[in-house]
């Protein structure tokens, strides 16, 4: 059994100011274990439900994003089954991709989430409005975000914090209830 979430007792009320949540993809969106084969070729397994949070994110209003230091087709791909338009990959210097998110998207980092499992990720984490991460990220990462989730990356992490994300700003029980009819 999984350890239950960790969440800051501001954690709520920093979600319910986001209108922008912005997501790592190695480690958060997947394991962040690497599959290459020996011809080339990248595997990366994205989890069902993940996928199903993003777009009860994006259907609520809020805009979603990407950013990752890797690049990949795959991660494309993904993104654009899910409609997110939003997608920076092989960023090396994070902070500047969120710097760049927050102009392309018009709001200001108090209104900004993002969710990150390692430290390339901490100059994001601590400088956006609402930061979360993976279970099984470094604790120095652990330390500085405002929800730890009880899932692994790439095990429905990314979900449990969207639907954090919606309770938090009282869209949980709509996005549930369209799927009642």
């Amino acid at each position: 059994m999984s350890a239950p979430a960790v969440v800051a007792g501001d954690a709520a009320a920093r979600a319910r100011a986001l209108r922008l949540m912005i997501f790592d993809v190695d480690g958060v969106l997947t394991d962040g274990r690497l599959y290459m084969g020996e011809s080339g070729e990248e595997l990366k397994a994205f989890h069902v439900r993940d996928g199903l949070g993003l777009q009860l994110l994006r259907d609520a209003g809020l805009e979603v994003a990407l950013l990752t230091s890797r690049r990949s087709d795959l991660v494309a791909r993904r993104a654009a089954e899910l409609g997110i338009r939003q997608v920076r990959q092989g960023v090396a210097d994070k902070r500047s991709g969120f710097r760049e998110l927050l102009a392309t998207c018009k709001v200001d980092a108090a209104a900004a989430g993002y969710m990150g499992d390692d430290l390339v990720d901490l100059s994001v984490l601590t400088a956006c409005g609402f930061a979360a991460s993976v279970a099984e990220a470094p604790q120095a990462v652990r330390d500085r975000v405002h929800y730890v989730s009880r899932l692994a990356g790439g095990q429905g992490a990314v979900r449990e914090v969207c639907e954090f994300v919606l309770q938090a700003q009282g869209a949980l029980e709509a996005a549930v209830g369209k799927f009642l009819k």
